[in-house]
């Protein structure tokens, strides 16, 4: 079970996915080129959104499908602070119609 992290720190943002850093799969789609964000609906947040579901489905189509409602849901709500398990994202996605 992957387990996500991210905090504010002194040098900035940091995301990691099993103490790594989490890659923002611009491959599969960029909404921005300024990196992750959370705590508000946008862009960022939705770069967050794709890279978390796509690291943890292992399905590209379904993370895209899915980024914009877990980005509301989950990552517009986070702390400055957060960590986020498998099975808490796989709740958000029941809750959002997966």
């Amino acid at each position: 079970m992957v387990v996500f992290t991210g905090a504010r720190t002194i040098d900035g943002l940091e995301v990691l996915a099993d103490g790594e850093p989490l890659d923002p799969r611009t491959d599969l789609k960029q909404f921005t080129d300024r990196g992750f964000e959370w705590t508000y609906e946008g862009v960022e947040p939705a770069q967050l959104a794709l890279a978390i579901l796509a690291r943890q489905l292992g399905d590209d189509q379904a993370a895209l499908a899915q980024c914009d409602g877990f980005m509301r849901l989950i990552i517009a709500n986070f702390d400055n602070d957060w960590t986020l398990t498998g099975p808490e994202i796989d709740d958000a996605l029941a809750k959002i119609g997966k």
